[in-house]
């Protein structure tokens, strides 16, 4: 299970961005985080840069894996959906449900979601 922003657990860096302009200001090989826009999207796949796209909905997520996002996050109610969808068409993307404490961490497991993303990483 992947678990990034525990602090127990160390992950790469990760920056909240806005617009393609933003990426100028983060740091190289970090992982970019956005909510979905496919002008970032494609922008990203283009210049071979990972990211980690917020989603809401399975479309969206479908554009996601098929445009090379490295995760697609979501609410915990929707990443059920769409970790059905990721393994019935085998996704290079992995499914990241959002949380706040570490005490949820056993209920998404549970529901086999590829991992988890704390919500505070996902502030600017």
């Amino acid at each position: 299970m992947i678990l990034i922003g525990d602090s127990l657990i160390p992950h790469k860096s990760c920056f909240f961005i806005d617009s393609i302009m933003d990426i100028e200001n983060t740091e190289p090989n970090s992982t970019l985080i956005f909510n979905y826009d496919e002008n970032i999207l494609l922008f990203c796949r283009k210049n071979d840069i990972k990211c980690a796209v917020i989603v809401n909905s399975i479309k969206e997520a479908i554009y996601c894996n098929a445009l090379n996002s490295k995760y697609i996050i979501c609410d915990k109610k929707l990443a059920s959906s769409i970790q059905k969808v990721a393994e019935n068409y085998i996704f290079d993307s992995k499914i990241l449900a959002i949380i706040e404490t570490s005490d949820e961490i056993e209920k998404v497991a549970l529901a086999e979601i590829d991992g988890v993303i704390y919500s505070h990483l996902l502030n600017k």
